[in-house]
């Protein structure tokens, strides 16, 4: 039996299969990933834990509730005995899962559960802007950088303008003056209360964050021998864009995604914590935080437990960026270790 000489010969893994296989042996970055599994699971268990465990809704008042610890009944609330005795103080941590685990705010809710349910929304609102800036970006990016000539000077020039404002004032901006009326593009219409609001500021004001880079990239590669060949050809723009431009610029974005989740899951919070990021009903990191500012000195796990699940958080997407950017562009590190 005679063989024919590519029979034996084995594939070449292709480039996506190779950056998996360089990411999946970067123990750091699967630290970051089993991290963020974790805070995303536990998120999405908020109702099994509100429901079934606590026994209680975190969205609602309990100022006049009753819990047990320690196999006694004591109120949620109790009046304030410093000062001139004006004022409540919740119970605190029981370390009990089923009673106020993490104590109660300053309206008798139990701080874990809502925990649990703004980390949802807090995660929601994080990926889904980066989501959108990236895709939103990167179709700015390619158009500005592949036309050039008069669209990309009135791109560039309106990035520029976007470019200039600081993130989160002209992130404040928008949200103080869309709150009022919510947004309407022609047929779409975002509620004031609604979640995709701050999902579309965040997503706006980060778009140059994007487009920039990107552009930059296209600029380069719309100089390149295959480029110019595809154009004397008589290759149509849209095929080149799809079969040549954008796999090469496609990795680049991939990058900006855990990036962009983290600093939008920032810009969030500072906004929820302003009062002018996610309203009630919906509760998030930030308005959680916002909730227990003034229980800091008497019940500090309402602020600093957000808060540190803020931090753990941003700290793993950053990572898990740094780890997803060293494999799909392996020069990176190296040049880093320069």
């Amino acid at each position: 039996m005679t063989l024919s000489p590519s029979a034996g010969a084995r594939r070449s893994p292709g480039p996506w299969r190779t950056a998996a296989g360089d990411l999946l042996r970067n123990r750091t970055a699967l630290a970051a990933a089993a991290v963020l599994l974790l805070v995303v699971l536990a998120s999405l268990c908020a109702p099994l834990y509100a429901d079934h465990i606590a026994h209680t809704d975190p969205f609602q008042s309990h100022v006049s509730g009753t819990t047990v610890v320690d196999g006694k009944t004591v109120p949620v609330l109790t009046p304030s005995s410093t000062g001139l005795g004006l004022g409540v103080t919740p119970i605190g941590p029981t370390w009990d899962p089923a009673h106020y685990f993490l104590g109660a705010d300053n309206q008798g809710r139990d701080v874990l559960a809502r925990l649990l349910y703004g980390g949802r929304t807090s995660l929601f609102i994080g990926f889904t802007a980066a989501l959108l800036t990236c895709v939103v970006g990167t179709a700015v990016g390619v158009v500005a950088g592949y036309a050039g000539g008069v669209v990309d000077a009135v791109i560039s020039r309106v990035l520029d303008v976007v470019w200039a404002f600081p993130v989160y004032l002209l992130a404040i901006c928008l949200s103080v003056v869309l709150l009022t009326n919510g947004l309407k593009l022609g047929p779409v219409t975002v509620d004031a209360g609604s979640l995709w609001l701050p999902v579309t500021i965040i997503a706006a004001i980060y778009v140059p964050y994007i487009a920039r880079p990107l552009r930059g990239q296209v600029l380069v590669l719309r100089n390149k021998e295959y480029i110019q060949a595809a154009v004397g050809s008589g290759a149509p723009a849209p095929r080149i864009l799809r079969r040549e431009v954008l796999p090469n610029v496609v990795p680049t974005a991939i990058v900006f995604v855990p990036l962009m989740t983290a600093l939008a899951m920032l810009t969030e919070s500072a906004l929820s914590f302003l009062s002018v990021g996610v309203q009630p009903p919906d509760a998030s990191w930030g308005t959680i935080i916002e909730d227990g500012l003034g229980l800091l000195y008497t019940r500090p796990a309402v602020t600093i437990a957000p808060g540190l699940l803020i931090a753990l958080t941003t700290a793993a997407l950053n990572v898990l960026g740094d780890g997803v950017r060293d494999a799909l562009d392996p020069g990176a590190r190296l040049r880093g270790g320069v």
